[in-house]
């Protein structure tokens, strides 16, 4: 049951993180109004925009597949750290009247990533568990 329980657990995970990340794409690569104020506010626009959008892009699908889930987390991880980073020292947890969704969003993804990627840790190479 423990098995199957965490299996359940781990697709929703998946699917919560990558569709967080998927759904924000939208808005970095159309360059939806909110977007380019944000990446303005930090001095990366365009290209901080596009290069963080390709790097949600990247962690998403290396999430939805089940060989590679540990990988997007590490990357997803990364994005995370960066835009929880920006939130808490150069734009604030409320972004333009948002009532801190983006930081919230960042959040859960951030602790998706990182359970994933604990729970998935073993099918990272050249990290091997130790028998003890």
């Amino acid at each position: 049951m423990r098995r199957k329980t965490q299996k359940t657990w781990t697709w929703l995970l998946r699917l919560a993180s990558a569709g967080i990340m998927l759904q924000t794409l939208f808005f970095k690569f159309t360059a939806a109004p909110e977007s380019v104020y944000i990446f303005s506010s930090l001095g990366m626009e365009p290209w901080g925009r596009i290069l963080v959008g390709v790097f949600e892009l990247i962690a998403s699908v290396l999430i939805l597949v089940p060989r590679t889930t540990a990988y997007g987390a590490l990357v997803g991880i990364g994005v995370m750290t960066g835009a929880i980073f920006m939130h808490l020292t150069r734009l604030g947890i409320e972004v333009q009247g948002d009532s801190g969704q983006l930081f919230i969003y960042a959040v859960l993804v951030m602790g998706s990533c990182l359970i994933l990627a604990y729970w998935q840790r073993s099918s990272l190479s050249g990290i091997r568990m130790r028998e003890h």
